[in-house]
């Protein structure tokens, strides 16, 4: 089952150290059986793409809770597309693409990276200062966080993780 790992840039240079991404369990997104009734009339592409979208608006929190603890970040949404056996997977019902993995997930089993192209990191970090507003209910807020969602992220293959690190 392919699913889709929200991550940072920072941590997935950890990752890459560590040889795995964890620590577990995860959150990850994927084409779950719930998310599938949901949008009846989707293909697996177009339900492998909300999963996706999902994964890269929860690396936006992850972003915006660095960014809270002090941490410099680089303004890109990072999501890693990983392999992993259906039995391991955990369907989480108040999200219909969100799903919990019990163990950590091997490098080796990243299929590619999504990332933000450069260009984007006005628009990420405009959604990163507006998402406490856009929670409160803020409807300037909520449209600028949408804006990140404009860009499309970047695919690349994993030989390419160490180039998008440094």
């Amino acid at each position: 089952m392919r699913v889709y790992l929200p991550c940072t840039l920072p941590a997935l240079a950890r990752a890459v150290e560590k040889g795995e991404l964890g620590p577990a369990p995860l959150t990850g997104f994927a084409v779950t059986p719930a998310l599938t009734e949901w949008y009846a009339s989707g293909d697996t592409e177009e339900l492998e793409y909300v999963a996706l979208t999902e994964a890269a608006r929860a690396s936006l929190r992850m972003l915006a809770a660095d960014k809270a603890d002090g941490v410099e970040i680089a303004p890109r949404r990072v999501v890693v597309a990983a392999e992993v056996p259906d039995v391991v997977v955990g369907a989480d019902l108040a999200e219909k693409a969100r799903v919990r993995l019990p163990d950590a997930v091997p490098i080796a089993k990243v299929a590619a990276v999504h990332i933000d192209d450069l260009s984007a990191a006005p628009d990420i970090s405009a959604a990163i200062e507006a998402l406490p507003a856009s929670d409160a209910g803020d409807d300037d807020a909520r449209f600028t966080v949408d804006g990140a969602e404009a860009h499309e992220l970047m695919w690349y293959a994993t030989q390419e993780i160490p180039d998008l690190l440094t």
